[in-house]
Formats: structure tokens, C-alpha cells, sequence
């Protein structure tokens, strides 16, 4: 078992950055692959980027490719999501979730944090 709080969402201008947390608890943190996902008011939850658990490997979605960077440090139990180039668009509630391996698809991650807000103004 595993706990997630994420933080670190709020209003932004378009163009602007923020860097949401997620801080984990429980069972031993490097054992999961992390992930990050939003979902927007009726909509489905979308996937965004992935990380392995050594962080050796990374995964993008098409839409935040060279714009977002996820990293992790297995020290502090932490993920992060680093955004900078922000568009309206992107305006979500982005949750991390972690899952045994590194994958898109939100039904592989047992694991769910209760989200943080973005918003990204024009």
C-alpha cells in the first residue's frame, strides 16, 4: 500500500510554470513506477508522463512532449512534474498514481493520489 498527496497546483498566465509534488508514503517508495495524469471537467482522465522507479526511463504524452519534465528523487519519496510553456489546455486536475511498471494507461496504476488543481488563464 501506498499513500499520494500531490501539491503544488494554482492559477497561472499562459506561458507560465509551475512544479506539482506528490509525496508518498507507505510501502517502500522506489518499488513503484509514477505517473501523472489530468482530467479536465468532462472529460476522461488523460494520461501525461511516466517515470520508472529507478527514474531511468521516461514517458510523455504527444501534447506535453518538450514542455513538461517528470523526474524523481527515491530519497525524499518524491515525484515531480515540472511544467513550464503553459496553455489554457492544459487546466486539469493532475493526480500522480503509481503502478509495478511504467505504462500510459490509468487501469495499470493501483494507486491514487486525490489531485491538484491547474489553471492556466489566457
Amino acid at each position: 500500500q501506498v499513500q499520494l498527496v500531490e501539491s503544488g497546483g494554482g492559477l497561472v498566465q499562459a506561458g507560465g510554470s509551475l512544479r506539482l509534488s506528490c509525496a508518498a508514503s507507505g510501502r517502500t517508495f522506489s518499488s513503484y513506477a509514477m505517473g501523472w495524469f489530468r482530467q479536465a471537467p468532462g472529460k476522461e482522465r488523460e494520461f501525461v508522463a511516466a517515470i520508472s522507479r529507478s527514474g531511468g526511463n521516461t514517458d510523455y504524452a504527444d501534447s506535453v512532449k518538450g514542455r513538461f519534465t517528470i523526474s524523481r528523487d527515491n530519497a525524499k519519496n518524491t515525484v515531480y512534474l515540472q511544467m513550464n510553456s503553459l496553455k489554457p489546455e492544459d487546466t486539469a486536475v493532475y493526480l500522480c498514481a503509481a503502478a509495478g511498471i511504467i505504462s500510459p494507461t490509468p487501469a495499470m496504476y493501483p494507486y491514487w493520489g486525490q489531485g491538484t488543481q491547474v489553471t492556466v488563464s489566457s
